[in-house]
């Protein structure tokens, strides 16, 4: 008898430590997921309100696709829509996100997290991505690779 208790009784601490540990790394996910996005709100108010001065050019999104996907569909996944190692930029954060903040991650990266920094790449460049990744849309949504957020 007191065998079956102490084994119950060693069996309901292992269970009660994996379900620990289980909902630490799920909590984990979630905060990784959300510090993805979390440097967006760090961008400084200078970037912020800087307009993609591509922003009118209608080639701009297919050369940015170009450069996507020579320099950046390794980590953030075909069509952007994630990798093992980066976001998906079809999430609302990224579509929502002034094209200025876009600019000033490809530009600073967020080296810490994996995200190498771009600047090596010309203004008009790295705005073509901006111009890429804002055509997206959101996953899930009406985006495609071609479509484009107009009005």
């Amino acid at each position: 008898m007191m065998k079956t208790v102490r084994f119950l009784a060693i069996s309901l601490t292992m269970s009660a430590v994996l379900a620990l540990v289980l909902s630490g790394q799920e909590e984990g996910k979630h905060r990784g997921k959300e510090s993805a996005f979390a440097e967006l709100a760090k961008v400084p108010e200078r970037y912020r309100l800087k307009e993609n001065p591509l922003s009118h050019d209608s080639e701009a999104p297919a050369a940015g696709a170009v450069l996507f996907e020579e320099h950046c569909e390794e980590c953030h996944g075909r069509g952007a829509l994630g990798g093992r190692r980066a976001p998906n930029l079809r999430a609302p954060e990224v579509q929502a996100a002034e094209p200025g903040s876009l600019f000033y991650i490809l530009s600073n990266g967020v080296v810490r997290k994996g995200m190498p920094v771009w600047s090596k790449l010309p203004d008009p460049q790295r705005w073509q991505l901006v111009s890429y990744i804002k055509s997206l849309g959101i996953a899930g949504g009406e985006g495609n690779p071609t479509r484009t957020n107009k009005p």
